[in-house]
């Protein structure tokens, strides 16, 4: 961490952060139920759900820049700002129209936290030192899709569909009104000016780096392996298995704390063993636990441990590599750390999707293999893409990188 530089408030962070993937589980258990509410059907309902995906992908493309021009406080702090209001206008909602339009700015204001979360922490931290704090982050990204189904149930149930829109409202307006006056600019060396020429430059400069790229393609494929198992999971648990969904709940926890094992692990080692070493010691676990699902799969053992135990193998592996990938991705070139994670998480959410309609596509009625030979793929691709960055010079020169400091 540099002297100049006050480390920012980690918990502004991690609730930031939380916040995209909270909004998008909490609500989930809401949808049949706006059906008869709005008088509309199931189809026009699930538009709040891949609207909202679009909203964080497409929205991750924008702080980036925006992030490196005018700086990562007051973009953070305008995320933050649009979540809130975009939630309270979800939940005063009189039509499917005015709710769809609430959850895509909420989706749009929602991912600032995942975008300028990584940025800040390579602002301020070495390469090698970011991972363990990026780790502590990424927590939030595993805890709050695994309570936040729990909670909306919860609150749909007690007090209605638009409850849970308030609680996030209210963690959004917590996270703003704690964040204006803890949270320092990270970020002093701003780009040139926002438009299209340098826009483009700016990706090119990543997507021609193969240090960039390996690491990357790592995380995102990392990242399809996990949504593919959260597309395909409960259809066999529930609807083949025919396990109540509440059991189906007590799996995914254990899959989670896994992931949060990983996390933990990382933030103890990787400062030691670096953070290449770091990824490729949990793409082994990864792709240990995915040879064990396939193999399951295959023999044709059909249970919820055949399936939950070895991804649990796999998100531990994940948990230890995601950090670092994530720190090696945005240290390629501090100057536009924000473009860098932006763009990262854009080719996150579009590798999630692939997974989702690959897995969708071949799932059968009558056993789990279109999961499993996903992942498998998913976790060979992970572990191969690691070989770009391997031996690559990963940050820019040091004139560079004392101005970005």
């Amino acid at each position: 961490m540099t002297a100049e530089t006050k480390a920012p408030p980690i918990l502004v962070l991690i609730v930031a952060t939380a916040t995209g993937p909270l909004a998008l589980n909490l609500f989930v258990p809401s949808m049949p139920g706006l059906v008869p509410i709005f008088g509309t059907d199931y189809h026009t309902v699930q538009y709040t759900l891949t609207l909202y995906l679009v909203g964080i992908a497409v929205g991750q493309l924008m702080y980036g820049p925006i992030s490196d021009r005018i700086g990562r406080r007051p973009t953070l702090l305008a995320g933050l700002a649009i979540y809130t209001l975009a939630s309270l206008l979800c939940a005063f909602a009189g039509s499917i129209e005015w709710l769809i339009t609430g959850r895509v700015f909420q989706a749009l204001g929602g991912c600032a936290g995942m975008v300028l979360g990584r940025a800040i922490v390579r602002d301020v931290y070495k390469r090698e030192d970011a991972a363990p704090v990026i780790a502590f982050i990424t927590m939030a990204m595993a805890i709050a899709p695994m309570i936040g189904p729990a909670i909306g149930g919860f609150l749909d149930s007690a007090f209605g569909w638009y409850a849970g829109f308030y609680v996030v409202a209210a963690m959004g307006g917590a996270a703003l009104v704690y964040a204006i006056p803890t949270l320092h600019e990270t970020h002093h060396a701003r780009t040139d000016r926002i438009d299209i020429v340098n826009l483009a430059r700016n990706y090119g400069t990543l997507l021609s780096s193969r240090a960039y790229l390996g690491y990357t393609l790592n995380t995102s494929f990392s990242i399809g392996c996990f949504f593919a198992f959260l597309s395909s999971a409960p259809y066999v648990t529930i609807e083949i298995l025919k396990i109540p969904p509440q059991v189906y709940g007590f799996f995914f926890i254990i899959v989670s704390l896994a992931y949060m094992s990983g996390n933990f692990i990382a933030t103890r080692i990787s400062r030691r063993l670096g953070i290449d070493r770091m990824i490729l010691l949990g793409c082994c676990f990864s792709l240990t636990g995915a040879v064990v699902l396939t193999t399951l799969s295959i023999l044709g053992f059909l249970s919820a441990l055949a399936i939950f135990l070895p991804f649990a193998l796999i998100a531990f592996g994940n948990g230890m590599s995601q950090p670092n990938a994530i720190a090696g991705s945005v240290s390629v070139n501090p100057l536009i750390a924000g473009t860098a994670s932006g763009l990262m998480g854009f080719m996150q959410m579009v590798f999630a999707g692939l997974a989702t309609v690959t897995v969708g596509y071949f799932q059968s009625d009558t056993d789990f293999i279109a999961l499993a030979v996903t992942v498998m793929v998913g976790a060979c691709c992970a572990l191969a893409s690691l070989t770009l960055a391997r031996n690559q010079t990963p940050e820019v020169p040091q004139e560079q990188e004392i101005a970005a400091e």
